[in-house]
């Protein structure tokens, strides 16, 4: 893995190299093989005029390379979330909330991110721009990997697979189900899904204003916290408290369900290196979970949602939606009012509920995803492959997803050894406890640090 930002603005604070030496790097690194279908815009004259800044290297950032997932508005740049439907919509007249942001602590801006079109799927796939390689793109992939390159997640896909080849040190993107958590999960970073009301969504296209959260991805823990300091605009207490301070959760539920044999064998040696390390570690039933299925029997809040967004864009142009999403969308049509009202009072239970029973830790852990990154051929567009993808997609999103409906926050760690394909580790509970994750995840990284 390539040094993260912290290390590299050391660097650059030391005068070993430059923020303009860097710019090029990933520049080059960003227009090679590894990042095919990464990039919808690169914007290279952007990322070096922030570069070459006087003073910038004592900026949070110090100028460095931040890509920007397609979701975004960025003043003078066409949001297209990875459609060809908006393709010709006017460009944006000013910067999203969380790129102003980015900006204002330094962040170089080196281009918009491939992403699942319309945010509306945890594998990755885009029919209209190309499906980025996963970890395959890296040169340390496991021996024997199918050429054919394994899947990167989704929705922020490009995103993941700037951060992962060194295009980018933070992968601006958005999180409704899953989507940085998984592909940081398929591709070995580190994704933190905030509380959502932590960041505001303005100037991001809508998936589902109920569950929609502005995040990001980085190479470290410590990338993610300043990241999400930024974002947020808040800062997140130091914490000297050690591991065996923490209570730590394992849901034997629903969330460990159908792991494939490479998350199974990683999970359970990330428990078994925690306990050795003096972790508290107890079982907790959360049957809670299984209410989820039910509840979101009508269609949840992203297809209705998605659907009041789409609707007029359907109506005209429905022959260039990608099928896979235009189909998850057009399940919210059927929703009636009375049925979303009850979800929306259902969820609010459930979640009162929950906090309840998360009171007696400071964390769950579970797996990120319950299998590793399946080929790109096996979910490759085509009706007769529809099955497997819808399936494949149900299992990425089924964990992640979970922590969206409770309005809570996690993070997923990398947690495989070499040789093995990526795997997470989340840690995540209830609203307004992303302190103490990020905190607990700072001692997670160093006590698993030996296995990947």
């Amino acid at each position: 893995m390539k040094p993260d930002l912290i290390a590299t603005r050391q660097a650059i604070q030391q005068g070993l190299t430059t923020s303009a030496q860097v710019a090029e790097e990933c520049l080059a690194l960003a227009q090679s093989a590894a990042c095919e279908s990464v990039f919808l815009q690169l914007t290279p004259d952007s990322l070096r005029a922030t570069a070459t800044q006087v003073g910038i290297h004592n900026s949070p950032l110090a100028g460095l390379p931040v890509s920007i997932k397609d979701l975004f508005d960025v003043q003078g740049q066409v949001t297209a979330a990875g459609s060809v439907v908006l393709a010709q919509a006017p460009a944006a007249k000013r910067d999203s909330a969380a790129v102003s942001r980015l900006r204002q602590a330094g962040a170089g801006l080196i281009g918009r991110t491939n992403m699942v079109e319309f945010a509306f799927s945890g594998v990755g796939n885009n029919p209209h721009h190309g499906t980025p390689k996963a970890w395959d793109a890296l040169a340390d992939r496991p021996a024997g990997s199918d050429p054919a390159g394994h899947v990167p997640g989704g929705s922020s896909s490009g995103a993941a697979v700037s951060v992962a080849t060194g295009a980018a040190f933070i992968g601006l993107g958005s999180d409704t189900g899953g989507s940085i958590r998984i592909p940081a999960a398929l591709n070995g970073l580190v994704g933190f899904k905030n509380t959502a009301r932590r960041v505001p969504t303005l100037g991001a296209l809508p998936l589902s204003t109920t569950l929609d959260t502005v995040c990001a991805m980085t190479r470290s823990v410590r990338d993610t916290i300043l990241a999400h300091e930024i974002l947020s605009a808040r800062q997140v207490p130091a914490s000297s408290r050690p591991l065996g301070s923490y209570r730590l959760a394992i849901a034997r539920c629903v969330m460990q369900n159908d792991m494939d044999s490479t998350v199974e064998k990683a999970f359970e040696r990330s428990l078994q290196t925690l306990r050795a390390a003096g972790a508290q570690i107890v079982e907790l039933p959360l049957t809670e979970l299984e209410e989820l299925s039910a509840m979101m029997a009508t269609g949840g809040f992203s297809p209705s949602e998605s659907y009041a967004w789409h609707r007029h864009l359907l109506d005209s142009s429905a022959a260039q939606y990608d099928p896979r999403v235009s189909a998850r969308i057009l399940r919210g049509a059927n929703m009636r009012a009375h049925e979303y009202m009850d979800l929306v009072q259902a969820r609010t239970q459930w979640i009162a509920r929950m906090q309840k029973t998360l009171e007696t830790c400071d964390a769950v852990l579970s797996p990120t995803t319950p299998i590793a990154a399946p080929l790109r051929s096996s979910v490759a567009p085509g009706a007769e492959r529809d099955a497997e993808f819808f399936r494949v997609n149900g299992l990425l999103l089924r964990n992640t997803s979970a922590v969206n409906t409770l309005d809570g926050c996690a993070i997923s760690l990398p947690c495989h050894q070499p040789g093995e394909l990526p795997v997470g580790l989340m840690a995540w509970h209830g609203p307004m406890h992303d302190d103490t994750i990020l905190q607990l995840a700072l001692v997670l990284e160093d006590t698993l640090r030996g296995l990947h």
